[in-house]
Protein backbone atom coordinates (compact mmCIF):
# COMPACT_ATOMS: atom_id res chain seq x y z
CA UNK A 1 0.00 0.00 0.00
CA UNK A 2 2.23 2.89 1.43
CA UNK A 3 5.59 3.28 1.81
CA UNK A 4 5.70 5.70 4.90
CA UNK A 5 8.48 7.41 7.18
CA UNK A 6 8.09 7.68 10.81
CA UNK A 7 7.24 11.55 10.46
CA UNK A 8 4.52 10.45 8.48
CA UNK A 9 2.06 8.71 11.05
CA UNK A 10 1.59 8.16 15.19
CA UNK A 11 2.45 4.99 16.63
CA UNK A 12 0.71 4.11 19.81
CA UNK A 13 -0.17 1.10 22.28
CA UNK A 14 -3.59 -0.67 23.46
CA UNK A 15 -3.58 -3.01 25.92
CA UNK A 16 -4.75 -6.67 24.96
CA UNK A 17 -7.62 -7.47 25.23
CA UNK A 18 -7.31 -11.16 26.03
CA UNK A 19 -3.37 -10.59 27.67
CA UNK A 20 -0.98 -8.85 30.01
CA UNK A 21 0.45 -6.51 26.63
CA UNK A 22 0.64 -3.80 25.54
CA UNK A 23 -0.02 -3.82 21.26
CA UNK A 24 1.74 -1.33 19.28
CA UNK A 25 -0.71 0.21 16.81
CA UNK A 26 0.36 2.71 13.83
CA UNK A 27 -2.33 5.36 12.67
CA UNK A 28 -2.03 7.03 9.39
CA UNK A 29 -5.05 9.22 7.91
CA UNK A 30 -7.77 7.58 9.96
CA UNK A 31 -6.74 4.21 9.74
CA UNK A 32 -5.25 2.02 12.01
CA UNK A 33 -2.19 -0.62 11.36
CA UNK A 34 -0.91 -3.77 13.89
CA UNK A 35 2.82 -4.61 13.53
CA UNK A 36 2.95 -7.95 12.11
CA UNK A 37 6.98 -7.76 11.50
CA UNK A 38 10.14 -5.82 12.04
CA UNK A 39 13.53 -5.91 10.32
CA UNK A 40 16.98 -3.93 10.36
CA UNK A 41 18.50 -1.76 8.92
CA UNK A 42 20.11 -3.38 6.85
CA UNK A 43 17.44 -5.89 5.57
CA UNK A 44 15.70 -3.23 3.32
CA UNK A 45 15.24 -5.89 0.70
CA UNK A 46 13.75 -8.59 2.92
CA UNK A 47 11.14 -6.19 4.53
CA UNK A 48 9.94 -4.64 0.93
CA UNK A 49 9.49 -8.03 -0.56
CA UNK A 50 7.46 -9.60 2.41
CA UNK A 51 5.47 -6.45 2.45
CA UNK A 52 4.78 -6.47 -1.87
CA UNK A 53 4.21 -10.59 -0.77
CA UNK A 54 1.57 -9.65 1.86
CA UNK A 55 0.16 -6.54 -0.24
CA UNK A 56 0.38 -8.21 -3.99
CA UNK A 57 -0.20 -12.11 -3.65
CA UNK A 58 -2.04 -12.33 -0.21
CA UNK A 59 -4.31 -9.13 -0.68
CA UNK A 60 -3.66 -7.50 2.42
CA UNK A 61 -3.60 -3.53 2.96
CA UNK A 62 -0.27 -3.15 4.78
CA UNK A 63 2.16 0.04 5.19
CA UNK A 64 5.83 -0.25 5.47
CA UNK A 65 7.48 2.02 7.94
CA UNK A 66 11.17 3.12 7.18
CA UNK A 67 12.93 4.57 10.17
CA UNK A 68 16.78 5.02 10.39
CA UNK A 69 17.54 1.87 12.64
CA UNK A 70 14.55 -0.50 11.11
CA UNK A 71 12.15 -1.38 8.46
CA UNK A 72 8.72 -2.53 9.93
CA UNK A 73 5.90 -3.73 8.24
CA UNK A 74 1.79 -3.22 9.32
CA UNK A 75 -1.19 -4.82 9.05
CA UNK A 76 -4.26 -2.77 8.61
CA UNK A 77 -6.59 -3.15 11.45
CA UNK A 78 -10.12 -2.08 13.15
CA UNK A 79 -9.71 -1.29 16.76
CA UNK A 80 -12.79 -2.97 17.47
CA UNK A 81 -11.74 -6.24 16.17
CA UNK A 82 -9.11 -6.31 18.48
CA UNK A 83 -11.25 -8.75 21.10
CA UNK A 84 -12.54 -10.91 18.69
CA UNK A 85 -9.42 -12.32 17.55
CA UNK A 86 -9.74 -15.76 18.89
CA UNK A 87 -8.17 -17.57 16.21
CA UNK A 88 -4.65 -15.87 16.12
CA UNK A 89 -4.14 -15.85 20.38
CA UNK A 90 -5.29 -19.54 19.88
CA UNK A 91 -2.38 -19.92 17.27
CA UNK A 92 0.27 -17.95 19.61
CA UNK A 93 0.87 -20.48 22.13
CA UNK A 94 1.38 -23.85 19.72
CA UNK A 95 3.66 -21.15 17.60
CA UNK A 96 5.97 -20.27 20.25
CA UNK A 97 6.29 -23.90 21.54
CA UNK A 98 7.66 -24.52 17.96
CA UNK A 99 9.91 -21.51 17.71
CA UNK A 100 11.24 -22.10 20.55
CA UNK A 101 12.19 -26.14 19.78
CA UNK A 102 14.05 -24.83 16.66
CA UNK A 103 15.96 -22.19 18.94
CA UNK A 104 16.70 -24.92 20.88
CA UNK A 105 17.59 -27.37 17.97
CA UNK A 106 20.29 -25.18 16.78
CA UNK A 107 21.87 -24.17 20.17
CA UNK A 108 22.52 -28.10 20.83
CA UNK A 109 23.32 -28.49 17.57
CA UNK A 110 25.86 -25.61 17.77
CA UNK A 111 27.09 -26.82 21.30
CA UNK A 112 27.79 -30.89 19.80
CA UNK A 113 29.16 -30.05 16.18
CA UNK A 114 31.13 -26.55 17.37
CA UNK A 115 31.70 -26.91 20.89
CA UNK A 116 30.81 -25.69 24.27
CA UNK A 117 32.63 -21.66 23.07
CA UNK A 118 30.81 -21.39 20.27
CA UNK A 119 27.64 -22.16 21.79
CA UNK A 120 27.86 -19.73 24.84
CA UNK A 121 28.89 -17.19 21.82
CA UNK A 122 25.30 -18.27 20.25
CA UNK A 123 23.39 -17.22 23.51
CA UNK A 124 25.16 -14.32 23.79
CA UNK A 125 24.14 -13.10 20.16
CA UNK A 126 20.61 -14.20 20.83
CA UNK A 127 20.24 -12.58 23.66
CA UNK A 128 21.48 -9.38 21.99
CA UNK A 129 19.00 -10.27 19.04
CA UNK A 130 15.99 -10.76 21.85
CA UNK A 131 17.18 -7.48 23.76
CA UNK A 132 17.14 -5.37 20.18
CA UNK A 133 13.72 -6.55 19.12
CA UNK A 134 12.26 -5.85 22.73
CA UNK A 135 11.05 -9.81 23.50
CA UNK A 136 9.10 -10.09 26.62
CA UNK A 137 10.20 -12.27 29.44
CA UNK A 138 14.03 -12.41 27.10
CA UNK A 139 15.88 -9.66 28.31
CA UNK A 140 18.39 -10.81 30.48
CA UNK A 141 21.07 -13.63 30.27
CA UNK A 142 18.98 -15.62 32.94
CA UNK A 143 15.82 -15.56 30.96
CA UNK A 144 17.36 -16.83 27.96
CA UNK A 145 19.42 -19.48 29.82
CA UNK A 146 15.68 -20.69 31.13
CA UNK A 147 14.33 -20.35 27.00
CA UNK A 148 17.18 -22.64 25.89
CA UNK A 149 16.50 -25.31 28.84
CA UNK A 150 12.73 -25.55 28.99
CA UNK A 151 10.80 -28.30 27.46
CA UNK A 152 8.34 -26.15 25.85
CA UNK A 153 6.05 -28.64 24.94
CA UNK A 154 4.93 -29.38 28.90
CA UNK A 155 5.68 -25.85 30.42
CA UNK A 156 3.17 -24.37 32.36
CA UNK A 157 3.66 -21.12 30.24
CA UNK A 158 5.51 -19.66 27.14
CA UNK A 159 6.55 -15.87 26.82
CA UNK A 160 4.24 -13.79 25.47
CA UNK A 161 5.12 -12.81 22.12
CA UNK A 162 3.32 -12.22 19.39
CA UNK A 163 3.62 -13.03 15.47
CA UNK A 164 5.60 -10.42 14.49
CA UNK A 165 8.33 -11.48 17.46
CA UNK A 166 8.38 -15.04 16.05
CA UNK A 167 8.74 -13.44 12.47
CA UNK A 168 11.66 -12.28 13.80
CA UNK A 169 13.15 -14.99 16.00
CA UNK A 170 13.03 -17.10 12.91
CA UNK A 171 14.90 -14.62 10.81
CA UNK A 172 17.58 -14.11 13.20
CA UNK A 173 17.62 -17.27 14.05
CA UNK A 174 18.26 -18.30 10.27
CA UNK A 175 20.55 -15.22 10.28
CA UNK A 176 22.93 -16.83 13.05
CA UNK A 177 22.79 -20.10 12.06
CA UNK A 178 24.04 -20.08 8.55
CA UNK A 179 26.72 -17.33 10.05
CA UNK A 180 27.91 -20.24 12.60
CA UNK A 181 27.42 -23.53 10.30
CA UNK A 182 28.59 -21.68 6.91
CA UNK A 183 25.64 -23.62 5.53
CA UNK A 184 21.80 -23.23 5.61
CA UNK A 185 21.37 -27.19 6.45
CA UNK A 186 20.20 -27.06 10.10
CA UNK A 187 17.13 -25.09 8.57
CA UNK A 188 15.93 -28.11 7.06
CA UNK A 189 13.39 -31.27 7.85
CA UNK A 190 11.35 -28.68 10.59
CA UNK A 191 9.01 -31.53 10.30
CA UNK A 192 11.42 -33.60 12.14
CA UNK A 193 12.55 -31.30 13.93
CA UNK A 194 8.97 -30.87 15.78
CA UNK A 195 7.58 -34.28 15.67
CA UNK A 196 6.75 -34.65 19.01
CA UNK A 197 4.42 -31.65 19.00
CA UNK A 198 0.15 -32.51 18.90
CA UNK A 199 -0.57 -33.36 14.71
CA UNK A 200 -2.88 -30.26 14.60
CA UNK A 201 -0.30 -27.90 15.91
CA UNK A 202 2.54 -28.83 14.13
CA UNK A 203 -0.11 -28.83 10.67
CA UNK A 204 -0.71 -24.95 11.54
CA UNK A 205 2.35 -24.18 12.03
CA UNK A 206 3.69 -25.49 8.87
CA UNK A 207 1.08 -23.53 7.30
CA UNK A 208 1.78 -20.66 8.75
CA UNK A 209 5.50 -20.93 8.09
CA UNK A 210 4.67 -22.08 4.17
CA UNK A 211 2.44 -19.27 3.94
CA UNK A 212 4.93 -16.38 4.57
CA UNK A 213 8.47 -15.68 3.00
CA UNK A 214 9.92 -17.92 6.13
CA UNK A 215 9.19 -20.57 4.30
CA UNK A 216 11.67 -19.95 1.88
CA UNK A 217 13.97 -19.87 4.42
CA UNK A 218 12.78 -23.06 6.79
CA UNK A 219 11.71 -26.34 4.80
Amino acid sequence: MFILKRQDVEISSLQHPKRDQQIPILNYQGQSFRLISVFSANQAEEAKAFWRDLTDNRGKVCVLLEEPERYSVWGKIRLEQLGTEASPDAKIVPFTQACLLLLQTVYMDIEDLLGGRQAALFQKDITEVFRQWHFPQADSPTAVKHLLTLEPLTALQVPPWEEHHLITLLQELYRLGKEYFGNTNFAEGVRDILQDMPAADLAQFLEWLKSSPLGKLWR
